[in-house]
């Protein structure tokens, strides 16, 4: 199938712009269990940490590689505020996964095993199938970001501990502004349909390998893999009816429909609900003005 047209589609309600939080984590500040008191959770949520910072400067990388093929100065507009806004990310999971070493965790080892396994990546992958593992897992990145934030998490966000609950909300609201910017990029310089699908098969299959071994890792490392009641509560509220992955299940197929485009889902109304009340739990001295 040949490629589509490139419209770049992100609504006019919505501004891509990096905000530096400067979270801080403090031991005796957040409970070793910062979601539903759950030890099963709360590794799963920070072993998805531990990918970020490598993840992202993958997908900057991937960006950076075809942003000169775009002469469009309001298109370009919104290829730096991606990257900028990735750059931002990293930086604070950086932190995040530093006070995880600091608790016994290796977070720093898994880091070094995801930055090899990408590094490999760059050197066998052509620059166009690394744009196309971009775009399918900033999809997946964008699908959870939008369950974070809509009504029905309430319960989820409900019980995450305040600090926790700020980082991944942020996160979320940035990941939701810039989600159609690879997809749009990727179909500029000429993707297509069949090898955006065939590339988010790859991305699935590798993101859960590596995701459960380090789910796996981190509950082992602080002492809870054989702790039935937290893993019997805590796979029941990711994979039960309605489980957190279980919704994003036909989300997920929707990137396999001929035409697909991310802002198909308009959810800008959930950036316009959360982003100003998630911006005061900024250090003051990286706050702007966000509009």
């Amino acid at each position: 199938m040949t490629a589509q047209a490139t419209t770049w589609r992100t609504p006019e309600n919505v501004t891509i712009k990096p905000q530096r939080m400067g979270f801080k984590f403090e031991q005796d500040k957040l409970p070793r269990n910062w979601l539903y008191d759950n030890a099963f959770l709360t590794t799963w949520m920070e072993s998805l940490s531990i990918l970020f910072p490598e993840g992202e400067q993958f997908f900057v990388d991937s960006v950076r590689a075809y942003r000169d093929q775009v002469t469009d100065k309001d298109i370009q507009k919104e290829i730096s505020g991606f990257i900028g806004q990735e750059a931002m990310h990293s930086l604070e999971h950086v932190s995040l996964n530093s006070f995880l070493d600091e608790k016994g965790l290796p977070a720093a080892e898994l880091e070094k095993l995801v930055k090899s396994l990408l590094g490999f990546g760059k050197k066998v992958l052509p620059k166009k199938d690394q744009l196309a593992i971009t775009t399918a897992l900033e999809h997946i990145t964008a699908m959870m970001a939008d369950l974070i934030l809509e009504e029905e998490s309430a319960d989820h966000r409900d019980n995450m501990h305040e600090h926790m609950r700020n980082v991944w909300m942020w996160h979320a609201i940035e990941e939701t502004e810039h989600k159609g910017v690879t997809y749009d990029l990727y179909y500029h310089v000429g993707g297509n349909y069949a090898h955006r699908c065939f590339y988010m098969l790859v991305a699935t299959a590798g993101l859960a390998i590596v995701s459960n071994y380090y789910h796996f890792r981190m509950l082992k490392a602080s002492g809870n893999l054989f702790n039935f009641k937290d893993m019997f509560f805590g796979a029941r509220k990711l994979y039960g009816f309605k489980g957190y992955v279980t919704r994003l299940i036909p989300i997920w197929f929707t990137y396999f429909k001929p035409g697909f485009h991310p802002w198909d889902h308009d959810n800008s109304g959930l950036i316009e609900k959360w982003k100003d009340q998630i911006l005061k739990s900024a250090d003051p001295k990286y706050l702007k003005k966000a509009h």
